[in-house]
């Protein structure tokens, strides 16, 4: 089961209290303080696991809770510091602090690690109050307190490139045909229920992870159909690529489909509309040879003349074009790779 939302509650240990004790023994009745201080209570730390893909594991649990420290003893005992509580979360996965909706984390390097709630410190035993001048202290202080938050986990994918378009254009049979991933296949929309990802291999150093996404409809940027919940999964992609059915079933034109999912990609998100874009006429093999070449060429002509963009034309099942569109995607996703790196890291005096 695919699960990219969760909301759970964190707690780090408490603190454990620092112990007050005068030594008697037979023979030495005044022999002092020797009260130990507490332990440490646990943390709360977040842990990238690049094995996980979904956030199951919170699915059905929605309590996480680190160890409390142990109270300091007699003896000048010191307490046991409480456990950490590791969580481990898969790459892409966004903390959020489920009251404030404060951003947390954002979780996107491998075995990346931040503690999310610090555990309490633990309490002074009263042998540490002695001086020479105050010989015989009785006092001590209490393990500190933990922290307690509400805890929202959102799940964006990481990939390369991302598959988005009208229910039925093709974009499984277009990432089946170009990685080793096995994505349902049927002759009906919204057979893609859940992300899917693929990895892309075009030579021995340069591949790319490829999302399917289900798909979009009109109204997907306001809940309408299944986008709504996966549109996320896409922003953090370099590159879009955006399958139109060439020859919709429905009769529906190409150019309008284009309009419809570009729109609902924009309302959604800023960072979506200015996203590189590879825009694909799939499924040509379907239209008769004898009028291919015209239908295509009229096609081109008003993507070019209104959108201003010349389509890629490929077919999913017969593997016409598909390299070539790869190719399209893998230079977009280089030279966005390189802007990246020469972006200068902003530095803070805090």
């Amino acid at each position: 089961m695919f699960i990219d939302t969760a909301l759970i509650l964190i707690r780090s240990g408490k603190g454990g209290d620092g112990c007050m004790h005068l030594l008697r023994l037979k023979g030495n009745a005044k022999g002092g303080p020797d009260g130990g201080d507490g332990g440490k209570g646990g943390d709360i730390v977040v842990v990238a696991d690049p094995h996980m893909d979904t956030l199951a594991a919170f699915g059905f649990r929605p309590h996480w809770f680190a160890q409390d420290g142990d109270a300091g003893a007699r003896k000048k005992c010191a307490g046991r510091a409480g456990e950490d509580l590791i969580l481990g979360v898969p790459l892409g996965s966004q903390l959020f602090d489920a009251e404030t909706d404060e951003l947390l984390l954002d979780v996107t390097a491998p075995e990346q690690t931040a503690i999310i709630a610090r555990g309490g410190t633990g309490g002074i035993g009263n042998d540490r109050f002695k001086t020479p001048v105050h010989q015989t202290p009785t006092e001590f202080t209490p393990g500190g307190k933990s922290i307690e938050r509400r805890l929202r986990i959102e799940l964006r994918l990481i990939a390369d490139v991302g598959f988005v378009g009208l229910p039925n254009a093709g974009k499984s049979t277009f990432l089946r045909a170009t990685t080793r991933a096995q994505p349902k296949i049927a002759d009906y929309p919204f057979t893609t229920l859940a992300p899917q990802l693929g990895i892309a291999e075009l030579s021995d150093e340069r591949r790319l992870v490829l999302a399917d996404l289900p798909g979009l409809i009109e109204g997907a940027s306001q809940g309408v159909g299944l986008g709504h919940d996966f549109l996320r999964h896409i922003e953090r992609t370099r590159v879009i690529i955006h399958v139109l059915d060439v020859a919709p079933p429905d009769g529906s034109d190409p150019l309008e489909n284009h309009r419809t999912i570009r729109r609902e990609l924009a309302e959604f998100s800023e960072q979506l509309a200015r996203t590189q874009e590879v825009v694909v006429l799939n499924k040509i093999d379907l239209i008769p040879e004898l009028d291919r070449a015209v239908v295509l060429q009229d096609l081109c002509d008003r993507f070019k003349r209104e959108r201003g963009t010349i389509p890629l034309l490929a077919s999913g099942a017969s593997g016409e074009g598909v390299r070539a569109v790869l190719e399209s995607a893998w230079d977009l996703t280089r030279k966005s790779r390189e802007q990246t790196s020469t972006i200068p890291r902003q530095t803070s005096d805090r």
